[in-house]
């Protein structure tokens, strides 16, 4: 006998039968319920017995299981416990039919191993009927909504497919754009040419981070991020994005503590996006105030970055502060990316990013675990 673990054939939900099964090893009343619940889109696949059951389960897709609890070999209950120990068949509704007295026990025996109904024959043909018209129904919506997800699937990995394939390919005219904007700012060197200048290589600049921003989304979203874990020291990583800042922005104060050994294993450049990103986005709110940052390894277990700038966030905007394109304060400066980045890539060296308003302030601070291997690894979370 084949599998009933074996994958379900591919039904759509407008094929015009649905299956139901019923069970009895008294012939008669398989041809009673049969002409009872046959119609012109609902089929009855009868059995004899429980292994003529499990044989039509394996090539058909069942609505509901009309099952005789009184059988030679294998009785009721034993089937409704091989269908629900199936992933092929535990979703299928189970009705128990009995001609025995009503018992307490044996109702709840059946209800134990996974009935929804339990019913006295001889059964009312109306019963039966509206019982097994809603489970069909049931069954009918069930395949609908399996195939609407999986359009919805297939849309999603397409879009997906087209903003990879668009951002990265993306970045040869930009890399042009940049180097001739690089050349004009040198041969225009202290004409009002240079101004103009200096705002295409800032735009272009602009642009290539939120290139950047679309295909780590894209990566988290296909889960196909990969980490590059090597052992390296989170306050030197703290340095050179707090240099970067200054350079970009010579006018604002940034002051980097450190406490501790910053020594562990993580991606350096993953993180050094998370800093970034924080720093980034402290520049943009911040209001040109001192931005603070605190790299923290006096714990042995964990490693601790904190982040603190002048301003203030919604409180109606804290708790979906990192979800995707909602963690923007203003949409025209950007995506709206970079704090769901930062708690992606924080999430996926095991550690966590939170953000919280204070007197001072606004406070961004985030932990992971000291790693102590190295090593490549995929993010599947």
């Amino acid at each position: 006998m084949a599998s009933l673990l074996a994958p379900p054939p591919a039904v759509s939900p407008a094929s015009a039968t649905t299956h139901v099964l019923l069970v009895d090893d008294v012939p008669q009343n398989l041809i009673a319920m049969e002409a009872l619940l046959a119609k012109e889109d609902v089929s009855v696949l009868s059995a004899a017995s429980g292994a003529e059951a499990l044989e039509l389960l394996l090539n058909h897709d069942v609505a509901l299981a009309l099952l005789d609890v009184q059988m030679p070999e294998m009785d009721g209950f034993a089937l409704a416990e091989l269908m629900r120990g199936a992933s092929r068949t535990r979703h299928v509704p189970i009705i128990f039919l009995t001609a025995s007295p009503n018992d307490p026990a044996r109702s709840f025996k059946g209800y134990e191993t996974g009935a929804v109904d339990f019913l006295h024959k001889p059964i009312e043909p109306h019963i039966i009927l509206g019982k097994v018209r809603v489970f069909i129904q049931l069954h009918r919506q069930r395949l609908a909504l399996e195939q609407q997800n999986e359009q919805l699937e297939r849309a999603l990995e397409l879009n997906q497919t087209m903003m990879a394939v668009m951002t990265h390919d993306l970045r040869t005219p930009l890399s042009a754009i940049n180097l001739c904007a690089e050349q004009v700012m040198d041969e225009a060197d202290g004409t009002p040419m240079a101004r103009h200048a200096t705002f295409i290589k800032s735009s272009a600049v602009r642009m290539s981070r939120m290139i950047d921003q679309m295909l780590d989304f894209s990566r988290i979203r296909s889960s196909i991020l990969t980490l590059d874990i090597h052992a390296a020291d989170l306050g030197n990583v703290c340095e050179e994005v707090v240099a970067e800042i200054r350079r970009a922005h010579p006018g604002q104060p940034v002051v980097l503590t450190r406490e501790g050994d910053l020594r562990g294993g993580f991606d350096v450049v993953r993180m050094g996006q998370v800093v970034g990103n924080l720093l980034g986005n402290a520049v943009q709110y911040g209001g040109g105030d001192t931005i603070a940052i605190h790299a923290d390894g006096s714990h042995a277990d964990m490693l601790h970055c904190v982040v603190r700038n002048a301003g203030h966030i919604d409180d109606a905007l804290l708790p979906r502060l990192f979800e995707p394109f909602k963690g923007g304060f203003n949409r025209s400066t950007g995506l709206g990316l970079g704090l769901y980045i930062v708690d992606q890539f924080v999430r996926a060296h095991g550690g966590s990013v939170r953000a919280v308003n204070s007197k001072a302030g606004v406070c961004f601070d985030f932990r992971f675990p000291r790693r102590r291997t190295a090593g490549r690894q995929d993010d599947r979370a």
